[in-house]
């Protein structure tokens, strides 16, 4: 029995100050992690709020599970090719991950 569709759990949850409101057209709901993101897709979202917070309930069965790979360049790499080809630490990434991680080609590739 959820919260949703019982009237008196509803009414129970106001008189303790609690608001519970239902969040339409979610599409989905991407819960990110250091090792992963779990995306939940056509999710059921409500919102309770009490006292300043915000609380969500998400349900939902169709998810999806993206492992994250570990990046294979170093911060010091990407300074390495900032600095030498005159850009910013970003295009520097791109460059590097574009090449694989290959210093030389990626310093030649921005100049």
């Amino acid at each position: 029995m959820g919260f949703r569709d019982n009237r008196q759990s509803k009414r129970m949850l106001e008189k303790m100050g609690l608001n519970l409101e239902e969040m339409p057209d979610v599409d989905e709901v991407v819960i990110k992690t250091k090792e992963k993101d779990l995306i939940i897709k056509a999710p059921q979202v409500s919102k309770l709020k009490s006292k300043g917070i915000d609380m969500y309930q998400i349900m939902g069965s169709d998810t999806e599970e993206i492992i994250k790979e570990e990046s294979k360049i170093s911060e010091e790499d990407v300074l390495l090719v900032s600095q030498q080809a005159n850009v910013s630490e970003e295009v520097a990434r791109n460059s590097l991950e574009e090449s694989d991680g290959d210093l030389a080609q990626a310093i030649l590739k921005l100049k």
